[in-house]
């Protein structure tokens, strides 16, 4: 069957990033063996949902750890480039609540695991950050702000660092977006596709005669609330900056545009409310040319639509992640109209105002 250089270039994609299959859940009892192995741990293994890989929370007598077994389809260098930017992170940057990697007794970041298929899968043991992710919680616009100057610390932090796979094919890249058009066909509900079309256009219009110009170095990649842990007494708030799994490089105004299209339709008679005051937090640690902030909500408006896309597109070819996918996912057309309705020179002018509101 013939398929577009769209469709072509998202399968490209999905499986570079390590999406495009399912794989048998690793056994239990072959990650504890490894882990009193390698790193001399030994507890009670519970079994986390997520995206694509193996995540398990190891409850020990003394410490808990977050215990993440690689897919299958995901290269050994594309671990290490998010391994090697959080022990970066830790050494640049100490006062960054940014997960710790726990080293095995050999000094190693992580363990090789060759599977049944000679394929092989990358076991790394990391430090449970207890409290609430943001999602579970109603900040106020102090606190996202707050939520932003920690990106923008993270982001000011990464500058410098390099590392041979950081130029990685991720679809989740917003840099690929417009090159994706072909996955709109294979949205099930058709009144969903105009809004998409409409992200396009303005993708188009704006973002892709100036993709050049941007200034890019590695980034978070998936700074959302989900992996954002907070404390609601603490005066700083932000008590955790987890999973860097999307960590690339990429466009720098990208990292926030991710945080943003998580925040759009939180208040849904002022859509844009809540992604204002993240904005400007960020800007206190790291300023936004002036001639970028207006490319901000379109690549947030961007990201939140191809969220949408590979819902729907994953859902149908990774059927034993169709629930965690979906409930990621569920109100994301809605929060696309939603942030649409409102004209984007109002919403600039906000972005604008917010740096002095809460400056």
């Amino acid at each position: 069957m013939n398929t577009s250089p769209a469709i072509r270039l998202a399968q490209r994609l999905f499986e570079e990033s390590g999406l495009a299959s399912s794989h048998e859940p690793i056994d239990v009892m072959l990650v504890s063996a490894l882990l009193e192995r390698h790193y001399h741990v030994g507890g009670r293994l519970e079994r986390l949902a997520t995206e694509k890989d193996d995540t398990f929370r190891l409850r020990t007598d003394s410490n808990d750890y977050l215990v993440k077994v690689s897919h299958p389809d995901e290269a050994e260098m594309v671990v290490a480039l998010q391994t090697a930017a959080m022990r970066y992170l830790q050494g640049v940057a100490p006062e960054l609540p940014v997960q710790r990697v726990k080293l095995a007794v050999d000094g190693d970041d992580h363990v090789a695991i060759t599977t049944n298929d000679g394929r092989t899968r990358v076991l790394r043991v990391l430090d449970f950050v207890e409290g609430p992710v943001l999602a579970r919680t109603n900040p106020t616009a102090e606190q996202l702000a707050k939520v932003g100057e920690m990106l923008g610390r993270v982001d000011v932090a990464l500058k410098a660092f390099e590392h041979p796979a950081d130029r990685r094919g991720l679809v989740w890249d917003i840099r690929h977006f417009h090159q994706l058009t072909g996955l709109v066909e294979h949205t099930p509900n058709t009144e969903h596709r105009p809004l998409a079309q409409e992200v396009f256009r303005l993708f188009d219009g704006a973002i892709v005669p100036r993709l050049n110009d941007l200034e890019t170095q590695v980034i978070h990649g998936d700074y959302s609330p989900y992996n954002v842990v907070v404390d609601p007494q603490s005066d700083d708030f932000v008590t955790g900056v987890i999973d860097f799994g999307d960590t690339m490089r990429s466009a720098v105004i990208f990292d926030p545009a991710v945080s943003l299209a998580n925040l759009l339709g939180r208040t849904p008679d002022h859509p844009w409310l809540d992604a204002c005051a993240f904005v400007a937090g960020y800007e206190r640690a790291r300023p936004i040319e002036d001639w970028e902030l207006p490319l901000l909500p379109i690549a947030a408006l961007a990201r939140l639509t191809l969220r949408a896309l590979i819902t729907n597109w994953r859902a149908v070819r990774v059927p034993e992640r169709r629930d965690y996918l979906l409930g990621h996912a569920k109100d994301d057309w809605i929060n696309v109209g939603r942030a649409l309705a409102v004209p984007l020179d109002d919403v600039i002018a906000q972005l604008r105002e917010g740096r002095h509101d809460l400056a």
